[in-house]
Formats: structure tokens, sequence, C-alpha cells
């Protein structure tokens, strides 16, 4: 009796403990509609927007609001703050599908703005469906960004953010210690007057707190890739800093519009030289662009990773680490920075590129290059611009760096076929993989490396083309998976006639595993709802 009473007295100190759930449906739901008079229960739900404007009385850190599937047409404002150290959840309820539409008549310029604090947004699509015009000269057009985040620290998970004519996610000075990771940021952006407009990212920082880029896939947009930058003069206080991009996968931003952009810049037009580009980490990142590997000229433009704008605004404290760089012409663009690391990267480009402004810090000590696996179009690979272009050798004497890296001509470029696997962290089950294959042969993906049983079902989705499955089966006792290359025979659902796919050397994937069921124990079958 008194093992059933403690056991009793257990269970209702955890239920006491226990977080909040409520639910949302969209206003328009088949079965079920969500109302601004709904009091978050399963039978009485909110309507979005109802749901995101809660005070932290009613939803607290630790509580999570679920979105069930269906479109939800509107823009959309967030308040939602925690009140103690714990977020609030705002997500996709178990695998439905959720999709923010905001293709409607708002004077709101954002899909999603979000203010508050201590939030995680995961699990959802944001984007406009139907038809709509992406070109500035076009009297109907309008101006609209995905995701808005001007203040407090939030994490961004799983979001599948696209097609919005305008910025795809913008995270700005007052948002430092947010991290944004397993994301797909994509085709957002319009035609400009002179030039395709819309970043796929656009991120600062003012805080010590560093934010993290993590595990995104971020390609097609109509402008830049991810922009750390801010494009402002004359500021007396720093808001360009503390920024990690990690085990992302950048590739032919700028296409949709017909040039290609930069797949990341660093940097900032402050003409004081105060509020420069400042403890910026870039590790393990697979940077493309359409590259031709029969042609050796590797002409047109094509930056991979570009860094300093201006020479009043040196960049400090960088650090480029374990990187694949493939770029064009102007592949990889070191420009205006007075401190940096380079270590351990693969460049594929025509040159190269520095500028005078960074000779001081050359002569000085403060580039630390080495161990990088340099190939270019010409032996003078590192050009000073305003000075000369040197030979590895001569870079190497003469400024005392990259003493253990190698130089080679384009023709001789090799490189392993799989450039990243990187499982999920929001579902371990799930991985973005980035393969190159010169010839546009299929790769063969090794899995033993990760926690897969042997037997597992698996599907495999081209990022250019998440919706249709390219291959699936059971994954043998070998753990390895064969990627086609050459998607020619799927149907790419390009959204514009300037639009084209990645080259078929060159592939993005995620593949889905079946997720492995656990055995369970009668308490955590009796109690599993509470963990």
């Amino acid at each position: 009796m008194r093992h059933s009473i403690s056991l009793l007295a257990l269970f209702f100190t955890i239920c006491s403990f226990a977080q909040k759930e409520f639910h949302v449906f969209p206003v328009d739901g088949k079965s079920i509609q969500g109302s601004p008079n709904g009091d978050g229960s399963l039978n009485n739900p909110w309507d979005l927007q109802t749901a995101l404007t809660q005070t932290s009385e009613r939803v607290n850190g630790g509580d999570i609001i679920w979105l069930h599937g269906g479109i939800y047409n509107g823009r959309y404002k967030s308040t939602l703050g925690s009140e103690n150290t714990e977020f609030i959840t705002v997500s996709a309820y178990k695998n439905e599908k959720v999709v923010l539409n905001g293709n409607v008549n708002s004077n709101l310029k954002n899909v999603l703005e979000i203010t508050g604090n201590r939030v995680v947004f995961k699990n959802f699509e944001v984007t406009f469906l139907g038809e709509y015009s992406r070109n500035v000269k076009d009297d109907n057009f309008s101006n609209c960004a995905g995701i808005n985040h001007l203040s407090g620290v939030g994490k961004f998970q799983n979001l599948i953010i696209y097609n919005n004519p305008g910025l795809g996610f913008g995270s700005w000075k007052s948002t430092g210690g947010s991290v944004i990771e397993d994301c797909m940021i994509f085709f957002n952006g319009y035609i400009g007057k002179n030039r395709g407009e819309g970043e796929g990212m656009y991120v600062q920082n003012k805080s010590d707190d560093t934010r993290i880029i993590r595990n995104n896939i971020i390609f097609g947009n109509y402008y830049k890739g991810v922009e750390v930058w801010s494009a402002s003069k004359g500021h007396d206080y720093e808001f360009v800093k503390n920024v990690n991009l990690v085990d992302n996968i950048f590739f032919n931003n700028g296409l949709p519009s017909g040039t290609l952009r930069d797949n990341v810049i660093i940097a900032t037009n402050d003409t004081q030289g105060i509020n420069v580009a400042k403890r910026i980490t870039v590790s393990n990142n697979v940077f493309y662009h359409n590259i031709d590997f029969r042609d050796l000229k590797n002409y047109g433009t094509g930056v991979a990773l570009a860094l300093g704008f201006k020479a009043r605004a040196l960049a400090e404290d960088i650090a480029v680490t374990d990187n694949i760089m493939l770029g064009r012409n102007n592949g990889l663009n070191l420009m205006h920075a007075k401190s940096l690391v380079f270590k351990n990267n693969t460049v594929y480009a025509g040159y190269v590129n520095f500028h005078k402004s960074s000779i001081p810090a050359l002569e000085n000590g403060n580039f630390n290059l080495d161990y990088n696996r340099y190939y270019t179009r010409k032996i003078g690979s590192h050009r000073v611009i305003g000075d000369k272009n040197y030979k590895l050798s001569d870079w190497q004497n003469n400024f005392k760096i990259d003493n253990n890296s190698q130089w080679k001509p384009l023709k001789d470029f090799q490189i392993h076929p799989v450039l990243k696997i990187q499982p999920l962290k929001t579902n371990p089950n799930h991985f973005n993989v980035a393969l190159l294959q010169k010839e546009g042969n299929e790769v063969t993906v090794d899995f033993s490396g990760f926690e897969i049983k042997e037997g597992s079902n698996y599907k495999i989705y081209d990022v250019e083309n998440r919706d249709e499955v390219i291959k699936s089966g059971k994954i043998s006792s070998e753990m390895k998976v064969k990627f086609p290359m050459n998607l020619s025979d799927f149907e790419m659902p390009l959204h514009n006639t300037i639009a084209t796919k990645s080259a078929n050397n060159f592939g993005v994937f995620r593949i889905e595993f079946e997720k492995q069921k656990k055995k369970t124990n009668l308490l955590s079958r009796l109690f599993g709802w509470l963990f």
C-alpha cells in the first residue's frame, strides 16, 4: 500500500511540473477551425495569430504550441516570450505538414515577424503559394520577406523557407545567441531594377553571445546566400560579430536571377572602421557554384566566400577552416581583413583574391594560412589586387605562410565524391548529404559510422525537388546506399524562365531512414507522455 501511495505521489509531483500543451488549427480548417475565441485546447483551439500573441501568464517556457496540419493563409506577428530559462516551442504537430502562406492582401511585409524571447520555431514551411509577381517592374509586385526576426533569442529548427518575394530569413542585431539549424532556405527573392534581390539569410549580432548557423541548406536565392553584413555607415558600435557558420551547404545563389552571386559574404560598409565584421567562424561547410570541370578556364562570376568589402572596415578575428569551396574565376575573395585564420580548406577557383589593404596584416604575421589545397586556373594562384600575382612558392617565401599547403592546376582537381554527411539535430535518422562526381555518375555513400540499423527503410529526396522521392529501399549489411547524380529523368519544379537546376556533377540530398521503435518498460508505457 505504501508503495502505491509513493508511486501516486511521484506521479502527481511529475504532473505538477509537466509542460502545458496548446493547439492551433487554420481558421478555414476542413474539420476543425482555429478561433480567436478559443482557449487553446484540442476541442477549442486557437487560430495562429491568437496563439502567437499569448502572454507569459498563459504560455511560458517549457510549454508547447502545436500547429496542426494545413495551410495557414496570412501574415503573422509573434510576441511570445518566456519569463523563465526554458523555451516556448511552436511546432508542427507530429508529422503533419504545416504551411504558412503569405500570399494574401496585407500591409505586413513579412510572412512571420518575431519579437519576444526564448521561443523555438520548428518543423513548418514559410512561403508564398499560388500566383504572384517576382518582378519589381510589375504594378502588382509586393516585397515580402519570409521570416523577420527583430529581437530576442530564438531557435529555428527544420524550417523550410522558400519562394518568398523578398528576403528569406532576416535575424538582426538584437537577436544574438540565436540558433538556426537544419533548415532549407531557397528560391527567395525577386528580379529588381538592375539585378536579383533577396538573400537567403541576412544576420547581424551586437551581443557577446554567439549566433549559431548550423547544418542548413541554402541555395538558389535571387541574390546572395548568406550576408553576415551591415550596409549602413557611421555607427559607433559593433553589430556584425560573434557568428558561427558550421556544417552548412551553400550552392548556386543568384542563379534564378541569371548571375551567380556570393554564397556567403562577411563584411560591413562602415567607412569609420568601427562597426567591422569580427569574431566570425566558418567551419566544415560546402560551397558550390555550377562548374563544368571540362572547361579549364573556369571563367565567370561565382564567389564561394567573400570576406571584407571596404578597406576602411577590415574584418578581424575571422577563422575559416575545413571547408570545401568550389567557385568560378573569382571563387574566393579574402579581400579586406586585419586578422585571419585560413586552414585545411579545399579551394577550386580562377584565383584566390586578396587586396593590398591586407598587406600590412600579411607582413605582420596576422594571417595564419596553412594546410590548404588550392586548384586554380593559373600558376600565379594568389592575386593581391593592387600588388601582383604570386605563385604559391613565392607566396610562401614572401609572407612565411601556407608552408604546408599545396597548389595544382584545375585539370588535376580530385576530391572524394562524398563532400558531407550530416545528421539533423532535430532528427538523427535524417541526413543532409552533399556529393560531387565530375562525370555525373552515381555515388556510393557509407553510413556505417552512424547508428542506422541493417534493413532500415530509407527514402532519398533531391533538395531541389524535395516533394518527389528519387529512390527508396532498405539498407544492406554493408550500410551503403547508392545515390543517383544524373537526375534529368526527374522533373524540376522551376519557378521562373531563368532558373536552372544545379549541374549533374553536384547534388544535395535529404535521406530519411525509418525510426527504429525502442523497447519500453511498464513505467514508460504508462507515463511516457510525460517525458
